[in-house]
């Protein structure tokens, strides 16, 4: 395991991958150049860059936010609605544009538009950018990618995958380095992509790297807004958006930490109004603000399909689920709690069970591998538990994740076993670490019983972990607890409780590979990033299986 303090022997980059990250950086390079000067002098303005989301096989979802005005900064709900025109071409330079069309940056959605551009070839990168003024302001320009064709034959698939991003805690350079990556389908964002936190409140004050705006915790939907558009100044987090597609769910730091459908632990209704309004604003700004298609039932759970090697299905795990439990009280096991809804828990089993390519890819926000903390030395309980948000005596299980809600999970596993369903694998955020999991029938037996699926685990770009909690070296402390987690759940091949980076997941029809980055420090704006690990699943064996090099 490494972290910030990169061992040696790591693998080189080939010279395929550094002619990929060169031409990448040749290709942002003028998005980011092109930022600085789409404005006019009074307005209107681009401040906010663009993105793409969402691919399908025809079509893709483009966003911008114009700032009509100087004084109409997101969430102020300042300045008139402002007519926007946007363009989709085969060209970075435009002079084969394919399609086009006109929409209005409204007051009402905080000036953010999205265009569903649809009529586009399958797996085709494409240009896109958007225009004001009778096109005398233009946006930077964007780069995206769409699905490969439902039904065709597709060799891979390939996927930056990030989670938990908190701004007072570092720099976005993780970011960054998915951008420089020319062979990237598009980005998965597992959640926590904003945190609602006041300023100084995580992490303290005297470990804030840069101040959170607004200063405040995040109420309103004003509050939202503000801080939505305060992420989309960083120049990484542009950066990423104009040059992959992101496919994004949300996690409870979107809206409150520890979140469920009537509350949060980050929440007290008699200072901080109704939770149900404050749910309203947050999910109104980050549809707003994020180019994600949003359901029918106004949530993030949906599902892509990429030609027939891969339907990922992606999960919203905070808008129905039952109020989490305390640890140790029997109620992790009660059926009438719910981490998914049930309407959501039968699309889901539904989509497994019909689909009919080779890989079957859940997005969730949380993680599902049971995991029990007993074992961990003493003297590690109580910065475990701070991380994890649990009791600080007698650890047992996560009860934000899928261990406070196990009847769901049971059904779920069972499901997968008794429809004989394959190569599921679960990609996962939240717990600021990095794992790699085998996803038991039954913990207590693994590995003498079966694996139902897999489970890649991705870190933080920036939240705090272990070591970050502690104010210690990587690896200082991390080695035991990390092996004593390994020790009590044998179905954990791998957990890194230090690092902060990303995850690179390759999909071919022979296997589902995870390749592992750290970057070398988050408090730096020019951090490296490094291979660290690697594991795979094979087709057809629900198993992982450690790698010695990431995939060329």
């Amino acid at each position: 395991m490494t972290s910030r303090h990169l061992s040696s022997s790591l693998s080189a980059p080939s010279r395929r991958t550094l002619v990929k990250a060169a031409a990448a950086t040749a290709v942002v390079g003028p998005v980011l150049g092109a930022a600085t000067s789409a404005r006019a002098a009074d307005g209107p303005a681009f401040l906010h860059g663009v993105a793409s989301g969402d691919p399908l096989p025809d079509g893709i979802l483009l966003w911008t936010r114009v700032t009509p005005t100087p004084d109409a900064v997101p969430g102020s709900g300042r300045g008139a609605d402002t007519a926007v025109r946007w363009e989709v071409a085969e060209d970075k330079e435009f002079a084969r544009i394919v399609a086009q069309g006109s929409t209005v940056a409204r007051t009402a959605s905080d000036h953010t538009v999205k265009a569903d551009v649809r009529g586009l070839a399958p797996a085709t990168t494409y240009w896109f950018r958007f225009s004001t003024g009778g096109g005398a302001v233009r946006s930077p320009a964007g780069r995206t990618r769409t699905a490969p064709a439902s039904g065709a034959a597709t060799p891979g698939v390939r996927f930056g995958v990030v989670s938990c991003a908190n701004w007072e805690s570092g720099y976005f350079s993780p970011y960054r380095h998915l951008a420089a990556r020319a062979d990237l389908d598009a980005v998965l964002h597992l959640g926590d992509y904003i945190y609602e936190y006041a300023s100084g409140s995580y992490p303290d004050a005297k470990y804030v790297v840069r101040p959170h705006e607004p200063r405040n915790e995040i109420l309103t939907l004003a509050d939202y807004r503000n801080r939505h558009g305060h992420y989309k100044t960083d120049t990484d987090l542009q950066t990423l958006h104009a040059t992959h597609p992101v496919i994004a769910i949300w996690d409870d730091h979107e809206f409150a930490n520890d979140a469920w459908s009537g509350g949060a632990e980050n929440h007290t209704p008699g200072t901080e109004g109704a939770w149900a309004d404050r749910a309203a604003g947050a999910k109104q700004a980050y549809f707003e603000w994020m180019p994600v298609r949003a359901s029918t039932e106004g949530t993030v759970y949906r599902r892509l399909r990429f030609g027939n090697l891969a339907d990922l299905h992606l999960l919203d795990l905070r808008t129905f689920r039952s109020q989490q439990s305390t640890v140790g009280n029997g109620s992790v096991d009660d059926p009438d709690r719910t981490i998914t809804g049930r309407a959501q828990l039968d699309w889901l089993k539904s989509g497994l069970a019909g689909s009919d390519a080779t890989w079957k890819l859940v997005g969730t926000s949380v993680m599902i591998s049971p995991v029990a903390f007993g074992s961990v030395p003493a003297h590690l309980l109580e910065p475990l538990a701070g991380l994890l948000g649990l009791p600080k005596e007698g650890l047992a299980v996560n009860v934000d994740q899928w261990d406070g809600y196990t009847d769901d999970r049971k059904e779920l596993i069972t499901h997968l076993r008794d429809r004989s369903i394959t190569n599921t694998v679960f990609l996962t955020g939240d717990i600021h670490m990095a794992w790699a999991n085998d996803v038991p029938v039954k913990a207590a037996t693994y590995p003498l019983s079966a694996s139902a699926a897999t489970e890649f685990v991705v870190t933080s770009v920036t939240s705090d972990n272990l070591d970050d909690i502690l104010h210690v070296a990587p690896q200082t402390v991390s080695v035991l607890a990390a092996a004593a987690v390994r020790a009590a759940n044998r179905h954990v091949k791998w957990v890194d409780m230090d690092s902060h980076g990303y995850g690179v997941l390759d999909v071919t029809a022979e296997r589902s590979q995870m390749d592992y980055y750290v970057v070398s420090d988050k408090t730096k704006q020019d951090a490296t990033a490094a291979w660290t690990r690697s594991y795979r699943t094979l087709s057809g064996t629900q198993k992982i299986e450690r790698v010695d090099r990431p995939v060329r």
